[in-house]
C-alpha cells in the first residue's frame, strides 16, 4: 500500500473520529434514546464514491473501534459495530444496483445503521420490544442520510479526482 494511500485512510478517519466528538457534543433532545444526525457516515459515503468499497469498510472500522475506545463502551462497540457493517453493506449493494443516487444511497444507509443498532440491541437484551423504536428510527435515518447525502454530493464534487486513490472502484 502507498503512504498516500494510508494518509488518506488516516485524514478520512481523523475526520470520522472528530465529526463523531463534534457529534456528541450536540445535547440529546431527540425521542429515542441513542439517536445521533449521522454526521460520520459523511466520511463513510465519500470514502465509499471516491475510494471504493473495502476503503469505506476500513475506514468505517477504525472509525468505530476509535470512538468506541475514546468515547464508549463495549456495548456502544458492538451496536455501533452492527449498523456500521449492515449500513455500509446496504450502501454498497445500492451504489452497485446503479438505480439510485447517491442521496439515496445515503439514506438507505442511515435506515440500515438503525436497523443493525436494533437487531443488536434485540440480541443483547434479548427481547423484541426494543423494535418498537424502529418506526422513528426510520424516519430520522431518513432525515440524516438525506443531509449527510447532500452534504456529501458537494463535497464530493467539490474535491479533486487526484485527491483520492482508487477512483471508487
Amino acid at each position: 500500500m502507498k503512504a498516500k494511500t494510508i494518509a488518506q485512510y488516516g485524514l478520512l478517519a481523523a475526520l470520522a473520529l472528530v465529526l463523531s466528538y463534534l457529534e456528541s457534543l450536540v445535547p440529546a433532545f431527540f425521542a429515542v434514546p441513542g439517536m445521533k444526525l449521522g454526521l460520520t457516515n459523511l466520511v463513510v459515503l465519500l470514502a465509499l464514491y471516491r475510494m471504493g468499497e473495502l476503503p469505506a469498510l476500513a475506514i468505517n472500522f477504525v472509525r468505530i473501534v476509535l470512538v468506541s475506545l475514546l468515547f464508549g463502551s463495549a456495548l456502544s462497540f458492538l451496536f455501533s459495530l452492527a449498523g456500521g457493517l449492515l449500513s455500509w453493506l446496504v450502501m454498497c449493494l445500492l451504489r452497485r444496483s446503479a438505480h439510485f443516487s447517491m442521496l439515496g444511497v445515503s439514506m438507505a444507509g442511515g435506515v440500515a445503521h438503525n436497523v443493525g443498532q436494533i437487531l443488536a440491541a434485540m440480541l443483547v437484551l434479548e427481547t423484541w420490544q426494543v423494535a418498537s423504536y424502529l418506526l422513528a428510527l426510520w424516519v430520522s435515518g431518513v432525515a440524516a442520510g438525506l443531509a449527510v447525502g447532500l452534504i456529501c454530493h458537494e463535497v464530493s464534487r467539490r474535491l479533486p479526482d487526484q485527491l483520492f486513490s482508487g477512483g471508487g472502484n
